[in-house]
């Protein structure tokens, strides 16, 4: 299997702990938030399902811009072999 050895950057880790001590973010910018920080000075990559979720956010219109530089960070870490498919 093919390993991704990106990891989410200090400006997105800082958004991802913002956006987790939010009361008012929604659950999906929420978990998206984790999965981005599951990913600081680690090497997980992101899930299948996840890739899905940050995939469907990226081509929605009704995502914020902080939400959507979350779903990115996911996705650009997201097994290689599945996003060559």
């Amino acid at each position: 299997m093919s390993v991704n050895t990106k990891q989410t950057s200090k400006v997105v880790a800082t958004l991802a702990s913002h956006t987790l001590h939010d009361p008012k973010a929604s659950v999906i910018a929420k978990s998206l938030a984790a999965s981005a920080l599951s990913q600081t000075h680690t090497k997980n990559q992101t899930g299948a399902e996840m890739e899905h979720k940050a995939g469907q956010v990226l081509h929605s219109n009704k995502y914020s811009k902080d939400t959507k530089t979350l779903a990115a960070s996911v996705v650009a870490q997201a097994n290689k072999e599945r996003k060559a498919k």
